[in-house]
């Protein structure tokens, strides 16, 4: 069986930017999800609207579609891409003492927007984490991961 090769090193091993100017431009839609996890009493602070610093989700989610957006500048080999949407939600989860977030972002481009959702929901949960440190220093990212994403040559995967 051949072995794959990663796209992002040159055969010598050293990092590169992959080079996408053969592909073609196609709709592309990658969804990520992750979670903060906190004490109760911080959970129920965010949903009262308690916290000192303003409103916990309003900021946070703010805070995933501006990362979404600059994605290239964050993260060394990602190509700059017009993003046409992005959709962060953040829902409280009671049961288990957390804010579940999701990222939904699409583009008609080159190459796809994996990268972008994933740092839409690692941002907005650690706007989380700096809007409510004071009260709850024990808070946890968690479980950031791509659930699903459409377009390209890969067509399309769901991983849950």
């Amino acid at each position: 069986m051949p072995r794959k090769r990663l796209s992002h090193t040159d055969r010598s091993g050293r990092a590169r930017m992959v080079d996408v100017s053969a592909k073609k431009d196609t709709k592309r839609e990658a969804i990520a999800r992750g979670t903060i996890t906190m004490r109760p009493a911080t959970l129920a602070l965010i949903q009262s609207g308690g916290v000192a610093k303003g409103d916990v989700i309003a900021v946070a989610r703010l805070a995933g579609i501006m990362a979404a957006k600059r994605t290239h500048e964050l993260i060394p080999l990602c190509h700059p891409l017009p993003l046409t949407h992005i959709d962060v939600k953040i829902s409280p989860d009671k049961k288990a003492g957390a804010l579940q977030i999701e990222a939904t972002v699409r583009t008609t481009a080159k190459t796809g927007v994996e990268m972008e959702a994933l740092t839409a929901v690692a941002v907005a949960a650690l706007a989380v984490y700096d809007m409510c440190k004071a009260v709850d220093r024990g808070m946890r990212v968690e479980a950031v991961r791509l659930a699903r994403k459409r377009g390209g040559k890969s067509g399309k995967i769901v991983l849950e």
